[in-house]
């Protein structure tokens, strides 16, 4: 049986009549679920101090929203950046592993075809010239694993996100030019705020062993591996990237604009084409989320952009003759487009209608 996902753990500690029997009796025997639980606990227990709540967690909890978010801006504005407790990181990395979007990147990273450009020892296997979305299922969406189900990840450059003084600063950082808005959108007023972030690098390296494991775990046998994939290494890498943040009330963006250096990925020198139907078939990943990949297998520049059916719907569209994706909640209340210009990503979204966003982004001029 699998391990019951990050969401269930924290509802055991919310409301645990609410967690199917077989899940409690898991997490009550499994060591590694058991410290999640307690990582939980601690999280929850963190967040509700700096929110102004009372000590504890549960859907009892007593917190002052407004005033934990004020603390919080606060705190930002004095130092440029919030301290992070070491257990938070530690379970922020967890989550992003199981993120649809890092293992979506990362599964067609490794099938992505392989390109002509070399950077030490490392093969480029993929660079971003376009988006296309992937639409996944909420039960695919739970059932979609993390990186680690399938070998070793490191993060060897972390993102170091930080709010800077200004547009100048931010472009210095990043080398990216700067968006500027002859007209805003209704609701957003006054001049943004600019945020950076360096890039971000990290590596996986396939395990058949891990691969096993995980295979067992959902009671199929792996398939033999080809020929030097067991050890071979994959380089994932984005950024550096930057946003502009029109802030609302409370401090809550009310339009974000934001740029980042493409993602690109290499491999330290197996061949994908005899990797390609390996990886897709492998256990775990989600039939219907493989069958979509399988579509940019050789392309080697389409970038898989995972879509909750559940909550989000994606449209295409185009900003000034490049094709875009529209992604619009179903509820109506935010609204974002992504698209990619040469070797860069941009995005704008906030609580705004679609026709608005694609508004915004087709009078976008940039700063040089």
């Amino acid at each position: 049986m699998r391990h019951p996902s990050d969401g269930t753990l924290r509802r055991l500690l919310d409301e645990p009549a609410g967690v199917a029997d077989a899940d409690r009796a898991h997490v009550a025997n499994c060591p590694v679920c058991l410290s999640g639980l307690a990582a939980a606990r601690q999280d929850a227990t963190l967040s509700s101090a700096a929110l102004g709540g009372r000590p504890g967690v549960g859907v009892e909890a007593d917190v002052d929203v407004d005033a934990g978010w004020q603390r919080l801006s606060r705190t930002v504005a004095e130092s440029g950046r919030p301290r992070v407790p070491a257990v938070a990181r530690k379970r922020r990395w967890r989550a992003a592993l199981r993120s649809p979007v890092v293992a979506a990147v990362a599964v067609l990273a490794l099938v992505g075809g392989a390109g002509a450009a070399a950077a030490g020892n490392w093969l480029q296997i993929f660079h971003t010239e376009r988006i296309a979305p992937v639409t996944i299922a909420q039960a695919d969406l739970v059932a979609l694993p993390d990186l680690s189900a399938y070998g070793e990840v490191e993060m060897t450059e972390p993102p170091n996100v930080r709010e800077v003084a200004d547009a100048a600063e931010a472009q210095r950082i990043t080398g990216l030019s700067l968006p500027r808005l002859d007209r805003l959108p209704r609701g957003v007023t006054g001049e943004p705020t600019f945020q950076v972030g360096d890039r971000a690098s990290a590596v996986f390296t396939f395990s058949v062993a891990r691969a096993a494991q995980t295979a067992a775990a959902h009671g199929e046998p792996l398939p033999e591996p080809p020929a030097g994939l067991d050890g071979s290494q994959f380089r994932l890498t984005a950024g550096p990237g930057v946003a502009a943040v029109w802030a609302g009330q409370h401090g809550m963006p009310n339009l974000i604009v934001a740029r980042m250096a493409a993602p690109t990925a290499y491999s330290s020198g197996i061949e994908l084409s005899t990797a390609v139907d390996y990886l897709l078939s492998l256990p775990g990943l989600p039939e219907n989320v493989a069958a979509q990949l399988r579509h940019f297998t050789g392309d080697g520049t389409t970038l898989p952009l995972p879509v909750n059916a559940r909550y989000l719907t994606a449209s295409p569209a185009d900003v000034n003759g490049t094709p875009a994706t529209v992604l619009t909640s179903r509820d109506g209340v935010l609204a974002g487009v992504v698209w990619v210009d040469g070797a860069t990503v941009t995005a704008v979204a906030g609580p705004l209608r679609a026709d608005e966003v694609l508004s915004v982004a087709r009078g976008l001029r940039w700063d040089r």
